[in-house]
């Protein structure tokens, strides 16, 4: 790429990951897209694979090549030094985006397992944000433009009649989703997402050199966020300081807000389920 490597954010949904990209993205000379997530360009040639698990051998050279034409553009566009991006659904494929990305530096944030697992079923039971759907439209590639239409609208007509998780389907798409929506409630649903992203993402970035990938502690970092981002931006390089006033907003209000919404039959089935993925990854 003709800019200097990008930052890739990878997280499991409800894991700190806007917050980490809206506190780098006030830095200057960083940018990213306006909108939440581009999972549409991330899929793009590959847009009818059944999951977000696309394996590195997706990444063509022409997947490849187009990957990074967007992200060329959007830093001309934003006039960016350094693109920052955050797709919750690469956390299921790091090994691909490497492949697109070979010189791309991954920040890793990882979150308590239940109080993600409890955010993310708000999410799954929320309503759709039609602005915020709309933001993310104007970069859907053209020539998908009617295939991911069709799914929303699918999507959102089954939640309408059905108002349950087996109609409906909400963040990254791992393996075998469709069965996992038929035959488990919502909070295991959420619970095997959050396994699979957390685990997949860890064990590639967890290999990787020290010099391109940074871990971050959802919890340490809330704790004292502008210890937490200086130590960030040192590992991003290009001498930028954290002012104080630019986490004034970041609070550990939410830590531990996810395991009070969870029962203790709830908090007990999902130990059983995802135990060891809980004790390797949920800072306490």
């Amino acid at each position: 790429m003709d800019t200097p490597p990008p930052i890739v954010i990878i997280g499991a949904p409800r894991s700190g990951t806007n917050m980490l990209r809206d506190l780098l993205t006030g830095v200057p000379g960083l940018g990213t897209w306006p909108c939440d997530e581009i999972n549409p360009i991330w899929r793009h040639g590959n847009r009818d694979f059944p999951s977000d698990e696309l394996p590195p051998e997706l990444a063509t050279p022409w997947v490849q090549s187009y990957v990074r034409r967007q992200f060329l553009k959007i830093a001309k566009r934003r006039r960016a030094q350094v693109v920052v991006e955050k797709t919750c659904a690469n956390s299921l494929r790091v090994p691909f985006v490497h492949r697109i990305l070979p010189d791309a530096r991954f920040v890793f944030i990882h979150r308590n397992g239940m109080d993600a697992i409890a955010s993310a079923m708000q999410r799954w039971n929320g309503p759709g944000d039609l602005a915020y759907l709309m933001r993310k439209a104007r970069f859907v590639p053209p020539t998908d433009a009617l295939f991911q239409g069709r799914r929303f609208i699918v999507n959102r007509m089954r939640a309408f009649r059905g108002g349950s998780v087996q109609q409906k389907s909400w963040g990254p798409r791992i393996t075998d989703m469709h069965v996992l929506l038929a035959t488990r409630p919502l909070d295991e649903v959420c619970a095997l997402q959050w396994q699979r992203c957390v685990d997949l993402a860890g064990e590639y970035l967890l290999g990787l050199p020290k010099s391109q990938t940074y871990s971050i502690s959802y919890e340490d970092f809330v704790q004292d966020p502008l210890r937490g981002m200086n130590g960030l931006l040192g590992f991003i390089g290009g001498g930028h300081e954290c002012e104080p006033r630019s986490v004034a907003h970041v609070t550990s209000r939410s830590v531990g807000k996810g395991r009070q919404q969870l029962s203790g039959e709830q908090q007990a089935r999902l130990e059983r389920l995802i135990g060891p993925t809980l004790e390797r990854w949920s800072h306490v």
